[in-house]
């Protein structure tokens, strides 16, 4: 079967694709695809709030964890998750150890300890439903930050050594972000340094459980 490609974009001309086609076709495209059982699904673009806010966690967390035992990843890495035949793209990763690749390929890990998601209107009910779900078949996952760009709202999931996953939400520009799986905290007032709320006021607020 020949995979079809223009320059700037995948052509989608078939219902199904295996990894090794989806990967195939992804390098050669200008623009992010993810991969969900043999779908491929065009990623939207990111606001510039949501770039800082990714961008302030990402450098927070690798200045801080430089002379550590951990990798920070932004964005542009893929994580595969085996159990649902999923790759996707995170906004920020930390690993501890080395990175554990899918096959040869060092532009997917398969082992995060932390990932953190900035939601977006389009997004947000997937981050915090199925993609969750996604994250924790993953053996190394313990923490799951969710950074609501509309306001100073972040929810943390941390899992405990029973298994279970306790939710804790910040609220405030004050409040403290306690990172539990890698022991570190970050204040919401530097997470959210040079975000601008007035950008987002068509944006949907974050749903809150």
């Amino acid at each position: 079967m020949k995979l079809q490609t223009t320059t700037q974009e995948i052509k989608i001309i078939k219902a199904y694709y295996t990894p090794e086609e989806y990967l195939e076709l992804e390098e050669k495209s200008d623009y992010k695809n993810e991969f969900r059982d043999g779908e491929i699904i065009p990623m939207t673009g990111g606001t510039t709030n949501h770039n800082k806010l990714a961008l302030n966690l990402a450098t927070t967390l690798n200045l801080a964890l430089d002379d550590l035992t951990y990798e920070v990843y932004i964005g542009d890495v893929k994580l595969w998750i085996p159990r649902y035949r999923e790759f996707t793209y995170p906004d920020v990763m930390v690993i501890e150890g080395e990175p554990v690749y899918y096959t040869t390929n060092t532009t997917t890990i398969t082992n995060p300890l932390f990932i953190a998601e900035v939601l977006s209107k389009s997004t947000k009910d997937y981050d915090q439903g199925d993609k969750f779900l996604y994250y924790r078949s993953i053996p190394e996952f313990k923490e799951y930050i969710l950074i609501d760009q509309t306001q100073y709202y972040v929810m943390q999931y941390v899992k405990t050594p029973e298994n279970q996953w306790i939710l804790t939400e910040y609220e405030t520009e004050n409040a403290t972000l306690k990172l539990s799986s890698i022991k570190l905290e970050l204040s919401l007032k530097k997470l959210y340094k040079k975000v601008n709320f007035a950008e987002n006021i068509d944006l949907y607020r974050t749903h809150r459980y």
